[in-house]
């Protein structure tokens, strides 16, 4: 159980796994920080998870931003800083940043391949700015002993699907990001590791095309005969913030409910 000074940045907090993290370590009694990317059509998703937090007692800190900018991003920690004060600490970073290209590799059409900007900027917003994030806060002392680092990855970081070859891409090098920080973080008590996520409903996979034949698959295979929730991964989230969790890091940690092992 944490102090109520003690802060969770949430990269992707306006809905799906980011969302229901939010409210989840609200609950748990952690402030929020929250950046999200959303224009005026999707802002009543926001104000609903900011409604969550505030439910708890706890603060809610939002920004509106391009996570993937760099002026932005420090900028932003600059601001939350000032906001924590000299007493608190982020004791959870959570990188859920989902927005990338879903173009096939090979096309009949050129105009329809995935072509060099968006590969690369698939691979710097969904996977290489979790480093990015991570250096500014190290540098800035706001991530001490007992923090922890979770990235939400997929099945699909290490298995194909039509169209999903740049996601897949970066949730394979966001895992591999995952591993170094934690080899180097050890040291300092930090923990990092990668949620893969069975199958869940959220606006990020309804995005992908052919989202209702993987959900039919998923529903069949899963042993709990059900998706897994956004829900079920922040319960997750919790629980690994305890002291008694300290010794886990590196890993890539499935929450699906058994999916994953179904043949």
């Amino acid at each position: 159980m944490s102090s109520k000074k003690d802060w969770a940045l949430i990269l992707g907090a306006s809905s799906g796994f980011g969302g229901a993290a939010a409210a989840e370590l609200a609950r748990t009694g952690f402030n929020i920080f929250g950046v999200h990317l959303d224009r005026k059509g999707t802002m009543p998703m926001v104000e609903e998870v900011i409604q969550k937090i505030q439910a708890t007692g706890q603060q809610a800190v939002f920004f509106n931003l391009n996570a993937a900018d760099e002026e932005k991003r420090r900028d932003s920690l600059d601001k939350m800083k000032a906001e924590m004060g000299v007493d608190s600490t982020i004791r959870v970073l959570m990188h859920s940043l989902a927005f990338g290209s879903l173009k096939l590799y090979i096309a009949p059409e050129a105009a329809d391949e995935v072509d060099k900007p968006k590969i690369e900027m698939t691979l710097d917003v969904m996977a290489n700015s979790l480093i990015y994030w991570t250096q500014d806060l190290m540098r800035r002392k706001m991530m001490q002993h007992g923090a922890r680092i979770f990235a939400m990855t997929s099945s699909g970081g290490a298995r194909v699907w039509p169209n999903y070859g740049p996601v897949s891409a970066a949730k394979a090098a966001l895992e591999s990001h995952i591993r170094q920080l934690a080899l180097e973080l050890a040291p300092q008590g930090i923990t990092a590791n990668s949620i893969r996520a069975g199958v869940t409903d959220t606006p990020a996979l309804r995005k992908i095309p052919g989202n209702d034949k993987m959900v039919a698959i998923a529903q069949a295979r899963n042993p709990g005969g059900r998706l897994t929730t956004p829900e079920d991964v922040a319960k997750f989230m919790a629980l690994m913030t305890d002291e008694r969790a300290q010794w886990v890091t590196g890993n890539v940690i499935g929450v699906d409910g058994g999916e994953d092992i179904v043949g």
